[in-house]
């Protein structure tokens, strides 16, 4: 018999997660003491729980699994193939219809690039067609205080992707417009965005994706308040500090358009005191939900919701308010650290909504955080 944290560094589910099972019906431990509630599994169920995670990345439903593991053991299979062929026929049917769409994306893509009419409609409004742009022809050289670039840098290189297949999103957006430069970073499934003032440019926007590595060099030479100098030159940028200085090669690619990502419709804004508000996430109540983009794979969220007296607070198990939005608890607790502030403001609206965290002192600096679907 396996105790129940056995189980999981011997499957490589979290305690979370074969709790969860236990409580759908899916993977029920072999017995459980009625005096402690301590589960324990036998023998046999750490092939059921290997069993369930490879069907759980492969998107097979709850309900459908639960037949599965139990006509797994049994003398007539039939139903386990059954089932397991019919999942099959839907993920091909939905990699067609998936196709489908992709194809008719990308020939209303190609009209698009092909009407001449488009590229100068795009150019009127001043609106990116598939982003916006990165690079310069020119050399840009704004100053930029050493402490503000740092505490921008540390407020948003926590949601920096890291992605292969999606190199845009594996650095840090520096976007310099006017006397001010903000920068951004987002893997998808959060953004952080922030801002420090500038001076010696005051021209139009000029925008160059810094690598993550490079970006993290740049930060080692933010050690105090003296102005530092960014320059953007094409595709390289450099940062200069007194004597020292790091440069290297933008990424050649688009990176989303942010701006229009954090227009968001407004959702009821809560003052939360962070030291109270994290101790509360980190002690309570944690559900299992999939990993955002890592179908099949979970991890554990946060569930919040506004409280009667104007508040926001951590759902208790069975609390099942309408309202409640789901966030990975990972990601809520990064994004409290690079507040860094003792107060923060939580906007919560929707539960498809994002959760958006926002600094007291200003709004151009904020989280964003993707809610995640709770498990049936």
């Amino acid at each position: 018999m396996r105790s129940i944290g056995e189980m999981a560094r011997d499957s490589g589910l979290s305690v979370s997660t074969l709790r969860f099972y236990d409580g759908a019906g899916v993977l029920v431990p072999a017995w459980v003491d009625p005096v402690s509630g301590y589960r324990w599994y036998g023998p046999g169920q750490l092939e059921e729980a290997g069993l369930l995670a490879r069907l759980r990345r492969a998107g097979m439903p709850l309900a459908d699994i639960r037949l599965v593991l139990a006509g797994w053991s049994g003398a007539d299979t039939d139903l386990v193939r059954k089932l397991l062929e019919a999942h099959l026929r839907r993920l091909e049917r939905g990699l067609s219809d998936a196709r489908s769409a992709f194809s008719a994306v990308r020939a209303l893509l190609d009209r698009r690039e092909k009407d001449p009419m488009t590229v100068l409609r795009t150019a009127a409004t001043g609106i990116a067609a598939t982003g916006t742009g990165t690079g310069t022809a020119a050399t840009v050289r704004p100053a930029v205080s050493a402490a503000e670039l740092a505490a921008a840098l540390d407020a948003v290189r926590f949601a920096a992707g890291t992605d292969p297949e999606l190199p845009m999103l594996g650095g840090v957006l520096f976007d310099i417009e006017g006397d001010a430069l903000r920068v951004v970073a987002t893997d998808r499934y959060r953004m952080a965005v922030a801002q420090a003032a500038t001076t010696g440019y005051g021209g139009p926007r000029v925008q160059a994706i810094v690598p993550s590595p490079l970006a993290d060099a740049m930060r080692a030479l933010l050690t105090d308040d003296a102005p530092v100098r960014l320059a953007v030159d094409g595709d390289r940028v450099t940062l200069e500090a007194g004597d020292r200085q790091t440069a290297g090669r933008c990424v050649d690619h688009e990176f989303p358009d942010y701006r229009r990502l954090v227009r968001l419709p407004a959702g009821r804004r809560v003052l939360v005191d962070v030291a109270a508000f994290r101790e509360a996430v980190e002690t309570g109540a944690v559900r299992t939900g999939e990993a955002l983009g890592q179908d099949g794979v979970t991890c554990d969220l946060t569930v919040l919701k506004v409280t009667a007296d104007g508040g926001v607070g951590v759902c208790e198990d069975g609390d099942d308010d309408p309202a409640r939005v789901a966030v990975n608890r990972d990601f809520l607790l990064d994004a409290l650290a690079a507040g860094a502030r003792d107060q923060l403001v939580l906007e919560v609206g929707a539960p498809t909504a994002p959760l958006v965290i926002r600094r007291t002192d200003s709004e151009d600096a904020c989280s964003l955080l993707m809610p995640v679907r709770l498990e049936d």
